[in-house]
């Protein structure tokens, strides 16, 4: 066998192996979405959303949750929030103030990765001690600032990666122009890099509206709809775990349609921030 036959039998067979695992992807989304749909459906009804639920909801009786799906906007939205207000400035220091290639920027980014890799579990417990610190009981409070620890490294790396592909003459035409580094981070800037950004949150967003671990010891449960930062919310996660633990069938079931609601919002949240990188690309410096 000579040299280009080999490389086209490798090429083949590397060829078969990346489609291979394509079809494999797509096949398990597939399943994971039939198997959600097909028991979700079967325990779906308009009370699953528009009630709270009522006395012995989980032994089988009325309700809905309700106050689990509000409970995970206020929560995972809240936690964006606060992500944004800590992350967009660093991010923004990052790529127009510090000096490109610098050790500061560099440890910085490495930290993020760092962090982006550790455990919810493990921001759910450092949330927990902060909030014995100062006293604090489960909370949606303590709920957005443990959300808003897991999903900062996330929403910064993607929106510094983002920014990083931004021509760096684009920034030396604001300053020869006379714009200063504020006007340059504010109006050039992000601008350029808003369809990544709006991504990055969205993205963020549905990390945090499908995580269990990091509120289950800060956000507690509970049945009502929170009306305030310093009480107990409930999160479609903790539902779902909550009911599939009982042993009563028609519980289960509705932890499938649990799971149901939560899989729309997160494929809407995806969606979504595609048609938004979409339309904001046109406004991008190529």
């Amino acid at each position: 066998m000579n040299r280009v036959d080999r490389r086209k039998i490798e090429e083949a067979v590397f060829k078969v192996m990346m489609v291979g695992s394509t079809l494999l992807i797509i096949a398990v989304l597939v399943v994971i979405l039939a198997t959600v749909v097909v028991k979700g459906m079967a325990a779906m009804n308009l009370a699953m959303i528009t009630q709270t639920p009522k006395g012995g909801y989980y032994l089988g009786k009325e309700g809905g949750v309700l106050n689990a799906i509000v409970g995970s906007v206020y929560l995972a939205g809240g936690a964006t929030v606060l992500a944004i207000l800590i992350g967009l400035p660093v991010v923004l220091y990052l790529n127009v103030y510090a000096k490109r290639g610098g050790r500061l920027a560099a440890f910085t980014r490495f930290s993020f990765d760092v962090l982006w890799g550790v455990p919810s579990i493990v921001y759910g417990a450092f949330g927990f001690t902060l909030m014995l610190f100062f006293g604090l009981g489960a909370s949606l409070l303590g709920g957005i600032i443990a959300v808003a620890l897991l999903i900062l490294p996330i929403m910064c790396r993607a929106m510094d990666e983002v920014m990083r592909m931004m021509p760096k003459e684009l920034l030396d035409a604001s300053y020869s122009l006379g714009a200063t580094r504020l006007e340059t981070a504010m109006k050039v800037a992000v601008r350029q890099a808003l369809p990544g950004i709006l991504t990055a949150v969205l993205i963020a967003f549905g990390r945090g509206i499908g995580d269990a671990a990091s509120v289950i010891f800060t956000a507690g449960f509970s049945d009502s709809i929170p009306y305030s930062l310093f009480r107990p919310a409930a999160t479609l996660p903790l539902a779902i775990f909550f009911q599939l633990g009982t042993p009563f069938p028609e519980v289960r079931e509705r932890a499938y349609a649990s799971a149901l609601i939560l899989t729309v919002v997160i494929l809407a949240i995806s969606v979504v921030s595609r048609l938004l990188a979409r339309r904001f690309t046109r406004h991008i410096v190529r």
